[in-house]
C-alpha cells in the first residue's frame, strides 16, 4: 500500500492526475480507512474537474478523520467550483477552526462571502425589475401606487434551500439563533407548512405544495381515450357532439387532476431540527428514488422519470489502468464496507469505532462541539454538548493519575 501511495504522489507530481487517481483507488481498496488516501485523491480530482468525486472523497476523509484540515480545505475548494457556496463556506470554517495559521481559509471564505452577496444581490435586483417593468406600461398615474402594491413580491425574512437524496428531501431555513418553541412545522402528504413566530418580531411563514409525480404512460393513455372517443362522436349531430365531447374533455381533467394528486411524502417519518444557524427539515418521499426537479409543484415538470441504479452506475467515471483485468471498484467499496460494519473490535479500536459513528451520525452543532472540544483540550475531552463548550475554552482534563504539562521549546 505505501508503494502504490508513493507511485500516486509522483504522478500527482508529474502532472499525470489520471494515473494517481487510479493509483490511489488502489491503494483505497487495500486500505480503506486511511483519510490521507481519499484527501490526496479529492485533490487529483479537483486538478481533473471531477468535482463531485472530489467532494465526496473529501467527505470521506473527514468521517475518518474530523480534524484534518486540508479535508475541509478541498471540500471548499471543490465546493466552490460547483458554485454551491453555503456548504464550501461550512466547510472552510471548520478548517480555519482547525487550522488558525493557514492564510488560504480566511482568503477563500471571504470569497464565499462575496459570492453569497452577490447571489442575493442578483436575486433582490430581479424581484424589485420585474414589477418595475411592469409599471412602466401603465398610462394612468393615479393607479401606479395601487398597482405596486399589488405585485411586488413580499420580500422574504429567512432564506431557503432544498437538496435531496433517493430516499428524503432535505429543506434548510437559514434563520439564526431561532427558539426551538417558535418554530412550527406541519407535514401535509402535499404540503409542507413553517411558521417562525418570535416574540417581537415579525412572523415567518413558508407554505408551499411539494412537488408533483405524474405518471407519464397513464397520461398518454387518458389522451388515446379521448380523442378515439371524441373521434366516435363525429357521425352523430351536432349537439350530441359537442355535449359528448364536453364530458369528455372534463372527465379527462379529471383523471389528470387526480393523478397530481398522489401522495409525494410520508408525513409520519419527517422530522425537523432547530440548529444554531438554521431550521433543518428532513422529508422523507413517499416513492424512494424519485427525483424531485424542483421543492414545488410545477405542471410543466409534473412527469419525471424513477432514477435506477443501473443509470447511476452507468454514469460513473471510469479512470484510464494498464491491467487487462477491470476492477468493479464500487462492489470492493461495498464489501469493505460491510467487513467494517461486522468487525468486532476491542480496546482503544472498538471506541475509535464507536466515537467515528457517534460523529458520522450527528447533527451540525454536535459535530462543532465534538471538534472544538477535542482539539481546544488536547484530545482529553470530547464534549457533544454545543451550548456548553460554545461560549468557553474547554480545558484539559487528564486521566486519573496523569498531569497536563505545556511543553516549550
Amino acid at each position: 500500500m505505501a508503494d502504490l501511495e508513493r507511485k500516486a504522489k509522483e504522478a500527482f507530481i508529474d502532472d499525470h492526475f489520471e494515473l494517481a487517481v487510479d493509483l490511489y483507488t488502489q491503494a483505497i481498496a487495500v486500505n480503506p480507512t486511511n483519510p490521507d488516501l481519499f484527501a490526496d485523491r479529492a485533490q487529483a480530482n479537483i486538478k481533473l474537474k471531477n468535482l463531485t468525486e472530489a467532494v465526496a472523497d473529501a467527505s470521506r476523509a473527514i468521517e475518518l478523520d474530523p480534524s484534518m484540515a486540508k479535508a475541509y480545505l478541498r471540500k471548499g475548494i471543490a465546493c466552490m467550483k460547483l458554485e454551491e457556496y453555503q456548504t464550501a463556506k461550512a466547510a472552510l470554517e471548520a478548517g480555519a477552526f482547525l487550522a488558525t495559521e493557514e492564510p488560504r481559509f480566511a482568503n477563500l471564505i471571504k470569497e464565499c462571502d462575496e459570492c453569497i452577496a452577490e447571489e442575493t444581490g442578483e436575486t433582490k435586483k430581479q424581484a424589485v425589475e420585474a414589477p418595475l417593468n411592469t409599471l412602466s406600461l401603465k398610462e394612468e398615474p393615479e393607479d401606479i401606487s395601487c398597482k405596486a402594491s399589488m405585485v411586488t413580491p413580499p420580500k422574504s425574512k429567512y432564506r431557503h434551500e432544498f437538496y435531496q437524496k433517493p430516499e428524503e428531501v432535505v429543506v434548510t431555513i437559514f434563520a439564526k439563533g431561532i427558539p426551538a418553541s417558535s418554530v412550527t412545522v406541519d407535514f401535509g402528504e402535499q404540503i409542507l407548512s413553517v411558521s417562525i413566530d418570535v416574540p417581537g418580531e415579525d412572523a415567518y411563514h413558508f407554505q408551499t405544495r411539494l412537488f408533483g409525480k405524474r405518471n407519464e404512460g397513464l397520461s398518454e393513455i387518458i389522451s388515446i381515450f379521448y380523442y378515439c372517443y371524441s373521434f366516435l362522436c363525429r357521425g352523430s349531430f351536432f349537439l350530441f357532439l359537442l355535449v359528448c365531447n364536453t364530458v369528455g374533455a372534463a372527465f379527462t381533467y379529471y383523471l389528470f387532476w387526480m393523478q397530481t394528486l398522489c401522495q409525494q411524502i410520508t408525513p409520519d417519518k419527517c422530522k425537523f431540527y432547530v440548529l444554531a444557524t438554521k431550521v433543518e427539515i428532513r422529508l422523507t418521499k413517499a416513492e424512494s428514488g424519485l427525483h424531485w426537479a424542483s421543492l414545488e409543484y410545477n405542471q410543466e415538470t409534473a412527469v419525471v422519470k424513477r432514477i435506477t441504479v443501473s443509470s447511476e452506475i452507468a454514469q460513473r467515471p471510469t479512470y484510464p489502468s494498464s491491467k487487462p483485468k477491470r476492477v468493479d471498484w464500487d462492489k470492493i467499496e461495498a464489501e469493505v464496507k460491510k467487513e467494517e460494519k461486522e468487525e468486532k473490535l476491542d480496546g482503544d479500536a472498538a471506541l475509535n469505532k464507536f466515537f467515528r459513528e457517534i460523529y458520522q451520525d450527528a447533527d451540525e452543532d454536535t459535530r462543532r462541539a465534538m471538534k472544538k472540544s477535542f482539539v481546544e483540550s488536547n484530545g482529553t475531552v470530547l464534549s457533544t454538548n454545543w451550548k456548553e463548550v460554545g461560549n468557553k475554552k474547554v480545558e484539559g482534563s487528564p486521566p486519573d493519575g496523569m498531569e497536563m504539562k505545556k511543553w516549550e521549546i
